[in-house]
């Protein structure tokens, strides 16, 4: 099975250039790269809340914030 290249990989410094006013121009650390689905998740530049269940992990419940991913084509790497 061949692998995907692509133009940032897992620790990189990239700049997010399109996109919403909220997250245009932010810079950030990758987090993972999903190079199938194209996306890539920059730490505390996108982030979303999502309603979760009561669990073992998570006894209380309820919403909590979670980084979402961003299309590899909208992500510039720095340096």
């Amino acid at each position: 099975m061949s692998k995907i290249k692509t133009h940032v990989k897992k620790g990189d410094q990239v700049e997010i250039t399109t996109g919403s006013v909220a997250i245009k121009g932010k810079r950030g650390t990758v987090l993972a790269v999903n190079a199938k689905k194209g996306t890539v998740i920059v730490g505390d530049t996108r982030q979303v809340t999502k309603a979760t269940r009561k669990s073992e992990a998570n006894p209380d419940g309820g919403l909590l914030l979670q980084d979402a991913p961003v299309h590899i084509s909208n992500v510039k790497k720095l340096g």
